[in-house]
């Protein structure tokens, strides 16, 4: 008998699935509550629908105790006639075989999609193939770029021309003087190196010449050839390069500082003078 078609008590199922709903049990495990009482009370209500459906049901339990023994009970059966002939009143013993639990197997598959019972909640299948198609790709963004042919060199190429056109135009129109030729026996004074090495120049007013000329520029040398092996961070936002950022200008303004100090704020001997006071003793 199918489980829909089971006699159950309509009025007791409604009572017992409103008080399991009320509780907040889940809607399946309510009908199958309800279902349950109502089949038991059917079944208080109706003794002689019980005691057919026991015995229905006991037809098919000794069905599978025969199968499961495998033939034991013929043999057994067949026995009983046999020795009834030997002797008349004779005890015959009738080893009674060991009865074995049958195996549940599970039904083979249909190939058909499950569906859900009609009133029963859809539910969400927690692993499904998702075919390559409906997998959304996410292709990297172009960035900041551009081809060095054509377009980065087209905008040197002309970058070049107008610096080489300035430069021609201010040479011939614009006088640049040399100075008088040196003299050995006529040392200026200051003498100052050229502007880009007058920070150098500047240290050795504080440090050693061992420290000033060998052992900062070396340190400042090593340290920019390490800089793209320690720092690896790849943006280029300055948000992203705050340390980056904070050492090179620390750096060049130590370069710089030093540099416009040798320019205007040493004189004669190379002593410390105030430009606008005692004058500029520098020459661009």
């Amino acid at each position: 008998m199918a489980k829909e078609d089971t006699p159950l008590d309509q009025a007791v199922f409604d009572s017992t699935l409103e008080a399991e709903l009320a509780k907040g049990t889940d809607r399946r495990v309510a009908e199958g509550r309800a279902r349950s009482a109502a089949v038991r009370a059917y079944r208080a209500s109706h003794p002689e629908e019980a005691a057919k459906h026991e015995a229905a049901g006991a037809k098919p339990a000794a069905a599978a105790a025969v199968a499961g023994n495998g033939g034991a009970a013929a043999p057994a059966a067949a026995a009983a006639p046999a020795g009834a002939a030997a002797g008349a009143g004779a005890p015959v013993a009738v080893a009674a075989a060991a009865v074995t639990t049958p195996v549940r197997e599970a039904p083979l598959p249909t190939g058909n999609v499950p569906t859900p019972k009609k009133g029963a909640d859809d539910k969400h299948r927690l692993l499904a193939l998702v075919p390559p198609e409906g997998i959304q790709r996410v292709e990297r963004e172009q960035g900041d770029r551009v081809n060095v042919w054509p377009h980065l060199l087209i905008e040197e190429f002309v970058a070049m021309f107008i610096l080489m056109a300035g430069l021609t135009l201010f040479s011939t129109f614009i006088n640049a003087p040399l100075r008088e030729l040196a003299n050995p026996n006529l040392t200026p004074n200051p003498s100052k190196a050229p502007w880009y090495f007058l920070g150098l120049q500047e240290l050795l007013r504080y440090f050693h010449p061992m420290v000033a000329g060998i052992t900062i520029p070396t340190f400042i040398l090593v340290g920019l050839a390490a800089v793209p092996y320690v720092d690896r961070n790849p943006s280029n936002k300055p948000g992203d390069r705050k340390i980056a950022i904070t050492v090179f200008t620390m750096l060049f303004m130590f370069g710089g500082i030093l540099t416009i100090i040798g320019s205007f704020f040493r004189g004669p001997g190379y002593n410390w003078v105030w430009p606008w006071a005692q004058g500029v003793f520098f020459e661009l």
